[in-house]
């Protein structure tokens, strides 16, 4: 297998089709996999996601050419995302792939420098530019992860001045996002679930005992069942104005912690 050589960081990765290519899969496969197993892998560890001019400036930097062009954001894999990637996807053909990976590409032994024979100058320039590279590389993603956070933070907190209507739209576009990266339909009810409880924890209060109250209260003013049987806890946050506000907080806290940046 003739993999192109790309590395990040001072350490060799993986484009999404290079690994998927590798382990006889698609790349399809390989991003649902990250999606369904996304809180496994942690950014800078795992892999590096490029996008915008970053994302440009490598690809042409390193003469990408798996049609990373045209995707959003650009995936590259460590070793270790590979070895979680193999892990998951528990193939014979995943895990001997990985094998040879770790034997052929990522692991490359380099020549190493007695530094002992050089001269004291020299000996001093290096340890200068080894300290400056490390605190450079070290604040470089630093400023990546602060950046990641803040546009997390901007994508979400737009909905605190939405109207009821569009604000219980925007959350439930955020807790079925959530559910999805923690394994799909099944996990709906359970994000939903924390959300309510946290929010009870926060604010102090009861929602299925205000949600009881207020469907007593329309059956009393003699609306229809069927309308009082569409009333839900969404409806009971929304007509306090204090529940709303610490329930957006909560939900958009929650799509950081779960790592859903795009509310849209």
């Amino acid at each position: 297998m003739n993999l192109s050589i790309i590395e990040k960081n001072n350490q060799r990765v993986l484009t999404t089709a290079q690994l998927a290519e590798s382990y006889g899969t698609n790349n399809r496969r390989i991003s649902e996999n990250f999606k369904r197993n996304i809180n496994r892998f942690k950014e800078g560890k795992h892999f590096y996601s490029l996008q915008g001019k970053e994302k440009r400036d490598f690809i042409n930097h390193t003469q990408i050419e798996d049609g990373s062009k045209n995707a959003q954001t650009l995936y590259l894999w460590t070793e270790k995302g590979a070895w979680l990637h193999a892990k998951s996807l528990n193939t014979d053909q995943a895990w001997d792939a990985y094998e040879m990976l770790v034997d052929e590409y990522y692991n490359v032994k380099q020549t190493q420098i007695d530094t002992s024979q050089l001269s004291p100058e020299l000996q001093m320039f290096k340890q200068i530019f080894d300290s400056v590279a490390r605190t450079q590389l070290k604040q470089q993603e630093q400023d990546k992860r602060l950046d990641a956070v803040e546009k997390k933070q901007d994508n979400i907190k737009e909905v605190l001045s939405l109207n009821p209507t569009e604000w219980k739209k925007k959350v439930n576009k955020i807790i079925n996002a959530i559910a999805l990266s923690k394994g799909g339909f099944q996990a709906y009810a359970d994000v939903r679930k924390e959300s309510y409880q946290l929010l009870e924890d926060r604010a102090r209060c009861r929602l299925s005992i205000r949600l009881t109250n207020k469907k007593s209260e329309m059956a009393l003013n003699g609306v229809p069942k069927s309308k009082i049987d569409k009333v839900n806890k969404m409806d009971v946050i929304g007509d306090d104005a204090r529940l709303t506000e610490i329930y957006l907080a909560i939900v958009k806290e929650m799509a950081i912690k779960y790592g859903v940046g795009e509310a849209s």
